[in-house]
């Protein structure tokens, strides 16, 4: 099984490759939808400056992202454009189901053990008061 090496030069090409949306009209919902990544990115900014954790938006961002790109491709996008907060990530992809083992091909690493991504304790707390309740 060949897999194709995902990096920020074909980035946007991946994406559209993969993105499986019946009710996206034109080009901007597409954008939209990337551009939760970022949301993404200035909420988890914003709690390691402030210590103030949106966990249902990040959710809701990474639910939509999940639904659109499936749980094969949402983690090597994830991990290309958001290595710097995998800490913060990862609780949400191991809650849903959507962790892979390895990751192939990103960005010139042949392969990635996602066991090693670290976690952020605080995430998995909040995360569990919010969905074991």
């Amino acid at each position: 099984m060949i897999i194709e090496n995902l990096t920020h030069k074909n980035y946007l090409l991946y994406c559209a490759k993969y993105y499986d949306n019946p009710q996206c009209i034109d080009v901007l919902e597409f954008k939209e939808d990337l551009n939760r990544i970022k949301y993404i990115k200035k909420l988890i900014t914003r709690f390691e400056q402030k210590g103030e954790l949106k966990e249902q938006l990040i959710y809701n961002h990474i639910l939509t992202l999940y639904n659109v790109f499936g749980p094969k491709h949402l983690p090597r996008i994830l991990y290309l454009k958001m290595r710097e907060q995998l800490q913060y990530i990862t609780p949400y992809l191991i809650m849903m189901n959507c962790m892979p083992d390895t990751l192939y091909n990103i960005d010139g690493e042949p392969l990635v053990f996602t066991d090693e991504w670290p976690i952020n304790v605080i995430v998995v707390e909040r995360l569990r008061k919010l969905y074991n309740a």
